[in-house]
């Protein structure tokens, strides 16, 4: 763990790596307590798995928000702390508590009123929407368990603090895990739940981040406090005006991924089925890199706040080279087994042709995507979140969405797969440019925090 000094004063690389770690293993944590949530659900039948796939628009919807607020919460906190302003920090970390709460509350309460008319609007029949009524009527009423903790984890790790935020979330997994089987099976005492259960196990585990979350933020971090009317709406559009944007560019990767979906389904179900694994395996293979885009904003935010622009780039382009050089070696590492892999995921011989293309293809172009996550990072702890949308769209849909329909148009799925990748490289290489013209020419920003 890190304190304010430690990101203000330690070499550059081991605050990165000493932040990045502890939430990488947070992630795969919470990614493989995914993948098993999901095979329990399948064991209940085709229909129950169909009624969750069904829920995730919206459900990501609800993250979107969330993890906008954390950006927004989390780069003011870590100018706030940058020039030594603990209790500002604790007033803003407090109020966008409240905000988060606020918000998630009353979009669950218009989404649990609307479960019929929005999900048949979706598409749900009369068979799948009453496992859906069983499903989301719980997750509607507790999911301000999981999104309030999120935007407080975010404050954590702008004190520099991510080992907490991961122990935290690696225990969420472990119990929702364990609850699964229990109550959606109904083992031992536990009453048969079916897919009401799995909602009901994941509710505990968020109960329990909650809760852990509130403990560090009160008795470790001292970054709750009274709330004060006076500054609330100030705080509160501070935090709007970066997080909105933020949400938005979280929200662009699926919007990106559900065209490319669109667009191979007319290569055949093959083609679809191969790119949904690929997403799974994709999750994996850059974790690392979303793990250090965790670390790089608090650095970047209480270096700035500290008026010190010099080691908030030097970190920036630091994890840029980083990215590009691990994601190039994983991907070497990747090649010679990328046809082994694609045969775990699939006994269609179609599918595991097309998996293993993508595996050859894309992976190769993961280390200049990353170069433009950092990018994005860097303009949030610049407050600069309307150029950092604008990154996010240049990359999926100016760059890499026409270069995979052209690709698609002339060598079909193989094409679409490498213009995926042509893109990628071409927003990584404009993004580094940019950001060498971002140090250049706006090496410190007026501090927009709030006082």
């Amino acid at each position: 763990m890190l304190d304010k000094h430690g990101l203000l004063s330690a070499p550059i690389s081991v605050v990165l790596r000493k932040m990045a770690v502890p939430t990488s293993l947070g992630m795969l944590a919470i990614l493989m307590f995914n993948l098993v949530d999901t095979f329990f659900i399948s064991l209940l039948g085709t229909a129950p798995l169909a009624a969750v796939s069904f829920t995730f628009p919206i459900t990501f919807a609800l993250n979107c928000i969330g993890m906008g607020l954390g950006v927004g919460v989390s780069t003011h906190v870590g100018r706030l702390l940058g020039k030594g302003q603990h209790r500002q920090a604790a007033l803003l970390t407090t109020h966008g508590l409240l905000l988060t709460f606020t918000l998630i509350a009353l979009t669950s309460l218009l989404g649990r009123l609307t479960i019929e008319p929005l999900f048949s609007l979706l598409g749900a029949n009369t068979t799948l929407l009453p496992l859906i009524e069983q499903y989301m009527s719980i997750w509607y009423v507790t999911i301000p368990l999981l999104i309030v903790p999120m935007v407080g984890s975010s404050a954590i790790r702008s004190s520099g603090d991510t080992k907490a935020p991961a122990i935290i979330m690696i225990g969420s997994g472990l119990i929702n895990g364990a609850l699964d089987p229990l109550l959606i099976f109904g083992y031992g005492p536990f009453p048969k739940l079916g897919i009401q259960g799995a909602a009901i196990a994941s509710s505990i585990a968020w109960l329990f981040a909650f809760l852990g979350i509130m403990f560090v933020l009160i008795t470790r971090k001292y970054l709750l406090c009274r709330p004060q009317s006076a500054s609330l709406i100030r705080h509160w559009r501070c935090i709007l005006k970066i997080g909105t944007p933020a949400g938005c560019s979280t929200a662009m990767t699926p919007l990106f991924g559900a065209i490319i979906m669109s667009i191979l389904s007319q290569h055949g179900n093959a083609a679809v089925a191969a790119y949904g694994a690929a997403q799974r395996i994709e999750s994996i293979l850059i974790l690392v890199t979303m793990s250090l885009t965790s670390a790089l904003t608090p650095f970047m935010s209480q270096n700035f706040g500290a008026h010190n622009p010099q080691r908030s780039f030097a970190g920036l382009f630091l994890s840029m080279r980083f990215s590009l050089l691990f994601q190039l070696g994983l991907c070497i590492l990747l090649l010679p087994v990328a046809t082994g892999l694609a045969a775990l995921f699939s006994d269609d011989h179609q599918v595991q042709h097309h998996l293993s293309q993508y595996l050859v293809l894309v992976p190769l172009s993961y280390g200049f995507q990353g170069v433009v996550m950092m990018l994005i990072c860097a303009l949030n702890a610049l407050h600069q979140p309307n150029r950092a949308l604008i990154w996010s769209v240049i990359r999926l849909f100016v760059l890499s969405l026409p270069c995979a329909w052209l690709g698609s148009y002339l060598y079909d799925a193989e094409g679409l797969f490498a213009g995926t990748a042509i893109g990628n490289v071409l927003g990584g290489v404009l993004g580094y440019l940019y950001a060498l013209k971002l140090k250049h020419h706006h090496t410190f920003q007026r501090d927009a925090a709030p006082e």
